[in-house]
């Protein structure tokens, strides 16, 4: 099978291609803006009919996307997610190859959901910033195109490789600080929010059932189960063995009691993310379609972020 790989030099498209590559099965080509792409291609200046005549050329059975930004200006996001789809899909309709479409969605297309709750595929998406939002148009994008598409809307990436600036890598960062200058009190902030931590290695496994199924439409990959960052943070702090206290900045204040009135309202917390302070993955879908479930714990996904956080000490 050969499988066109789109962003393989991002976060997720290196554990993607490891995982790809380790089946024998597979001849991989990499497309993407880097050096280290086998063919230099940007989806978000880059012509369809320029994607078009290479995809005949390599006839790919399977096309795998995980091009695109996490941070930027919403213009930027807008052209680097969607504008990329658009360009992606576009191609794939005019090739001749009719190759399958495997798309990387994100959580941050469904938005806030209530406390507690599970969010199934079904749920009505409702981005809460314009990374979702350009994430989610690039999803519609992909459902309305006619392809042979699956989209998996991947939760909360953890695990080796993390991004210093995620919720976890940031925490392991502070907490590299700390150790090296021998604080005995770490100030942290955020650490109310509850995310569906999902291994990169288990999301590369999902990306790899996902070629192999014949499931098309949202399936999401996650755990199934939130942690709060606060647990997360004593976690990683345990496995780094520092010894000081972690200090939370924006604890709720204790509720009222004895008529003096409804609780006060926690302090206001950003979320960058636009998904608010809770996210749970309805990982049913991926079971039933995929065969896949994550298996790697968020103990053993912190155990490597610190393992590389401590090699910058």
């Amino acid at each position: 099978m050969r499988v066109l790989l789109l962003g393989a030099g991002g976060y997720l498209g290196r554990f993607v291609a490891d995982r790809l590559l380790a089946d024998p099965a597979v001849q991989l080509t990499a497309l993407g803006r880097g050096d280290d792409a086998d063919v230099r291609f940007d989806l978000s200046t880059g012509s369809p009919g320029a994607l078009t005549r290479f995809l005949d050329a390599v006839h790919p059975g399977v096309v795998v996307n995980c091009a695109g930004a996490i941070r930027g200006t919403a213009s930027e996001l807008a052209r680097h997610n969607t504008v990329a789809t658009a360009t992606l899909c576009e191609s794939l309709r005019r090739s001749g190859c009719r190759a399958r479409l495997v798309h990387l969605g994100c959580a941050a297309e469904y938005g806030p959901s209530p406390n507690g709750s599970s969010i199934a595929e079904d749920a009505v998406a409702r981005p809460g910033g314009p990374y979702g939002v350009s994430k989610l148009a690039a999803t519609e994008l992909v459902l309305g195109s006619g392809l042979d598409a699956i989209v998996l809307r991947i939760f909360s990436p953890t695990g080796p490789a993390t991004p210093a600036g995620s919720p976890l890598g940031r925490l392991a960062d502070s907490l590299r600080r700390a150790m090296q200058h021998g604080d005995s009190e770490l100030k942290l902030g955020g650490l109310g929010v509850q995310r569906d931590f999902v291994d990169v290695r288990d999301i590369a496994r999902a990306v790899h059932a996902a070629t192999l199924s014949a499931a098309q439409g949202v399936v999401n990959i996650g755990t199934g189960h939130a942690v709060r960052l606060r647990d997360a943070a004593a976690a990683l702090a345990r496995i780094s063995g520092f010894a000081g206290t972690l200090h939370e900045l924006d604890a709720p204040p204790p509720p009222r009691h004895g008529g003096e009135g409804p609780a006060a309202a926690a302090p206001a917390v950003p979320y960058p993310d636009g998904c608010g302070p809770w996210q749970q993955a309805d990982v049913r879908t991926a079971r039933d379609r995929l065969g896949w479930r994550a298996r790697i714990g968020l103990e053993e996904s912190l155990a490597d972020i610190w393992m590389e956080a401590a090699c910058r000490m």
